[in-house]
């Protein structure tokens, strides 16, 4: 996997928590710095360590799996997609005070354990493909902090407008990340 896929792919699992910090920055009203890095922080972080976590998981089991790992990429992907999609569709917003309320432990915890587990799954994958598994912590981190940090402001200025549209893109590139994963595995391209 390219640093240019791995940069995509990353956008892609920002979505889930660029959204969450855009309803936080709702939540919040006026903001500070503050505010911004310690979202930042808390799904950058955990966004970083779940596919670390999965990756180690799928190297212990790659050599029982090794001939159906293109076929787990592109299911965890598109499962993970599609829920990301079903998500930004469905007209059941979450209610203000259950998921945007504070920035305290508990709260941040739930929220970055929620948005992260995607990205669990997708470390998973990282262990079958040949990926530079420190680089794609890092862009996966970094990118996320960045997002959800300007998130924050971005809620606070404009409100939950692109919430579902976020949401919606970001379940559109892992859905065409895992089918790229599959058609070259498969010798449709080759990129």
């Amino acid at each position: 996997m390219s640093a240019v896929e791995l940069f995509i792919l990353a956008i892609g699992l920002a979505m889930d928590a660029f959204a969450v910090s855009v309803c936080k920055g709702l939540s919040l009203g006026r903001t500070r710095l503050r505010d911004s890095a310690i979202v930042g922080l808390w799904f950058g972080g955990f966004q970083a360590l779940m596919p670390l976590i999965g990756y180690f998981l799928g190297v212990n089991f790659s050599e029982y799996i090794s001939r159906f790992d293109h076929w787990i990429a592109f299911v965890l992907l598109g499962l993970i997609g599609a829920n990301m999609i079903k998500e930004a569709l469905s007209k059941d917003e979450e209610k203000e005070s259950d998921s945007c309320s504070c920035l305290g432990f508990k709260s941040m915890l739930l929220m970055a354990l929620a948005t992260s587990i995607d990205a669990l799954a997708v470390g998973i994958t990282f262990a079958f493909l040949k990926v530079n598994i420190l680089l794609a912590v890092l862009l996966i981190g970094l990118i996320t902090f960045g997002l959800s940090a300007a998130g924050v402001k971005i809620g606070s200025v404009f409100g939950t407008r692109y919430k579902s549209r976020a949401e919606f893109v970001g379940g559109a590139i892992l859905i065409l990340l895992g089918i790229k994963i599959l058609l070259e595995h498969l010798g449709v391209i080759n990129f």
